[in-house]
């Protein structure tokens, strides 16, 4: 049978999306070429990949039993009315974009394109990939004219794993088309899921905004925790500092600081600016620095880890440290650039003996070794000499954790005052 959509893409990305388009009542498939992911989809199972916290098992079931189609049969494609591309991009070895997903993507897509249908890219890509990447693929694919002979267009993902608090039909939605019919033709799907509709220029300018998203909050969290280093170094209680400068009710905006920075889209999307930045013979200063900055972290917090154990006559070598919460957001299973590998690493070349808690993370290997998993966190912060929340996750009682720990370094400045030692 037709469908409205088709979400090409089952992941982080595309699944939020295709969960709004059946609420919405828009018949939806969901294309990925990975078997074992729509396999667990149609069983009512949230794939492991899938898990950051923004849609739960029983969601995925309600989807299916709204009429959402996963499905591997790319021939399914030629039979939508609109098609958004939602696949995964990563950073290669050479820290340039891997944007071979989305080129695999537009070829399923291409060979089965029909006139008239709306070709969306949401996809965290560079400003210009989509007129410069993805248009001629489609294009040669299938023989037809972006915005002409079909609608093109980019529109930023914004979600907010791990938290209910923007449903994605509150978030105003961006989107730029290679025409102004194009765009239209954009806003007229998504009007049909999400409250508010805004429009760009064309698609360069869409594709920046999620850069310039990302980028703020990264420069930010990096300004804080060179901040939170400085602060230390003096002798001033920078989580004070931050609760009485977020009073200030104009020009400033508080931000916190933290082991490193992670997740799916922050350790990838900075470099879209240098990248582009280094093809035009220039750096982007501000973005290359809150990297550098960001990037330290790990190495910061395993010096305070050694530094307070030797100051209470322990050595790291052989010392027994819990890492509490190795997710790269609170609430939520995903690991992808948590900080807590590099910093487990760390502390492993140290020779410490490493244990781990996170109830969202049934398993945990760092430098191909699988690290013990706490049962009881209360009993194992009373038997490791050195506890180490780097992820606050709801379910901590950090006062009672406090209590129990033999030495607590709190990177997240969640425990009362005084009864830990702070980043």
């Amino acid at each position: 049978m037709p469908a409205d959509l088709a979400v090409i893409g089952l992941g982080h990305l595309g699944l939020p999306l295709a969960q709004a388009a059946t609420a919405a009542g828009i018949d939806t498939i969901g294309y990925d070429p990975d078997p074992h992911t729509v396999a667990e989809l149609r069983a009512g199972r949230l794939p492991l990949e899938c898990a950051d916290g923004s849609l739960t098992a029983a969601e995925v079931r309600r989807m299916i039993a709204a009429g959402f189609r996963p499905t591997t049969a790319d021939a399914e494609l030629g039979k939508v009315r609109t098609a958004v591309i939602c696949a995964p991009t990563r950073l290669g070895e050479d820290r340039a974009l891997d944007l071979s997903a989305i080129g695999a993507a537009a070829r399923a897509l291409a060979v089965r394109l029909r006139p008239h249908t709306t070709v969306l890219l949401e996809s965290p890509v560079y400003p210009g990939a989509t007129e410069e990447y993805l248009r001629p693929l489609l294009e040669s694919g299938s023989g037809l004219r972006a915005g002409h002979d079909f609608h093109l267009a980019y529109s930023p993902t914004r979600v907010d794993p791990g938290t209910k608090r923007h449903g994605y039909a509150g978030i105003p939605k961006v989107i730029g088309g290679l025409t102004p019919a194009c765009t239209e033709a954009a806003a007229a799907f998504y009007g049909r899921v999400c409250e508010k509709v805004v429009r760009a220029r064309g698609p360069r300018e869409a594709e920046a905004v999620r850069v310039l998203e990302t980028n703020y909050r990264y420069v930010n969290i990096a300004l804080v925790n060179e901040m939170a280093v400085f602060c230390h170094d003096i002798g001033v209680d920078l989580w004070d500092v931050v609760r009485c400068a977020e009073t200030k009710p104009f020009g400033f905006q508080a931000f916190r600081p933290g082991p490193g920075v992670g997740g799916p889209g922050v350790p990838i999307d900075p470099n879209y600016l240098s990248y582009k930045g280094r093809s035009l013979g220039y750096p982007l200063r501000m973005v290359e620095v809150a990297q550098e900055v960001n990037g330290r972290m790990p190495r910061y917090v395993t010096q305070r880890c050694a530094t307070l154990l030797n100051e209470h006559g322990k050595s790291a070598r052989g010392a027994r440290v819990l890492l509490l919460g190795v997710s790269y957001k609170a609430d939520v299973s995903d690991q992808q650039g948590s900080p807590a590998r590099e910093i487990a690493s760390r502390l492993m070349e140290l020779g410490a003996q490493l244990s781990y808690h996170d109830p969202h993370v049934a398993q945990w290997r760092v430098m191909g070794r699988p690290v013990p998993r706490a049962d009881s966190v209360y009993e194992a912060a009373a038997a490791a000499d050195l506890t180490v929340l780097l992820q606050h996750h709801r379910t901590y009682d950090l006062q009672g954790l406090a209590v129990k720990a033999q030495l607590l370094l709190d990177t997240r400045g969640a425990t009362p005052a005084g009864a830990g030692h702070r980043m």
